[in-house]
């Protein structure tokens, strides 16, 4: 069975990126790493190619590949978390030493890779078709989600 990979392009600073991404996640590690042997476009021999690496089981390559293309919004990784320290910790994380927040969960880290982070209970009101309007209403007003006001508002605490 075939196997579907993210593999993510970066400038430079792909090991940069995997080894702190691997740093935030249970059960991530760094599988592999690709060194270039000789010379070629973008790459001397001895720097680092590709990293790949797995968050939480789910492998990722990350290839460092110049400057002909950049990550965008239109690619994000979606974390799905139960509790509120954990949207504080990883988001607080990520947008560390230049990331941007966005909103509704969205941020991008300082590399330029994007990420949801999104606590379980709104995917569960999201569901609810009595609920889910006023949790997209909330949910439009926030960077980083907070669970107490998202389950206040669709309460009508």
């Amino acid at each position: 069975m075939p196997r579907i990979t993210p593999f993510l392009w970066y400038h430079e600073r792909a090991e940069e990126a995997a080894a702190f991404y691997v740093s935030l996640f249970p059960n991530s590690r760094i599988l592999h790493t690709v060194h270039a042997t000789e010379p070629i476009p973008g790459a001397h021999p001895g720097s680092v190619l590709t990293v790949e690496f797995e968050l939480n089981g789910q492998r990722i390559v990350a290839m460092n590949g110049g400057p002909t293309f950049t990550l965008d919004e239109a690619f994000s990784l979606s974390v799905e978390v139960d509790t509120q320290e954990e949207v504080d910790r990883l988001w607080e994380a990520l947008i560390a030493d230049g990331g941007t927040p966005s909103q509704c969960g969205w941020l991008r880290d300082r590399w330029g890779l994007s990420w949801q982070i999104t606590p379980a209970i709104l995917n569960q009101l999201m569901a609810d078709p009595e609920r889910a309007a006023r949790a997209a209403a909330s949910m439009m007003t926030m960077g980083k989600i907070d669970i107490a006001t998202l389950i206040a508002a669709v309460d009508g605490g």
